[in-house]
């Protein structure tokens, strides 16, 4: 048995946008593809190739994707009606970018895809990412971490541009 401690970096920042116009702008750069579809289309591929194609064909501008989203904000509406915060989870990434970690650190697995989480706040709408590199660089891998700092620019630029 082994534990391993792993201290993570959250990026964060608020935005005066609101809720609606944030998500908007992620969903704009990051599509949802029908995922049934995507897996179906996966598991038929042949070649690398053709799953190479096939995930290119899926991830937005930002060569990411959404995989799936959780509203959280529903499940406190239930409690404090109207009045609640709208809180948002998405959980996205690249299979490629993730496939380019894990064959490099077999435990980057349990990090990726990302968590994007968007949420109100009295002080405004805050956009909330734990850094990839922050889970990798316990590692000890120098080329799964570049991998793992190159998803967070990716991220975090998202972010920045939905943000403003």
């Amino acid at each position: 048995m082994a534990t391993r401690q792993i201290n993570v970096e959250r990026f964060s920042l608020t935005s005066s946008k609101t809720f609606q116009d944030i998500v908007a702008a992620l969903e704009e750069k990051i599509p949802r593809p029908d995922m049934n579809k995507f897996f179906k289309d996966v598991a038929a591929s042949r070649t690398d190739d053709d799953l190479k194609r096939i995930v290119h064909d899926v991830v937005g501008p930002v060569d990411l994707m959404e995989f799936a989203r959780f509203d959280q904000g529903l499940i406190l509406r239930m409690e404090l009606g109207a009045k609640a915060p709208r809180v948002l989870r998405l959980v996205a990434g690249n299979p490629l970018i993730m496939r380019q970690m894990v064959k490099l650190v077999p435990d980057a697995g349990s990090y990726a895809p990302v968590t994007i989480l968007i949420d109100e706040r009295p002080d405004g709408v805050h956009l909330s990412y734990d850094r990839m590199a922050s889970f990798i660089r316990s590692y000890g891998n120098a080329e799964a971490l570049k991998v793992a700092e190159a998803l967070d620019s990716k991220v975090e630029a998202l972010l920045e541009a939905a943000a403003l």
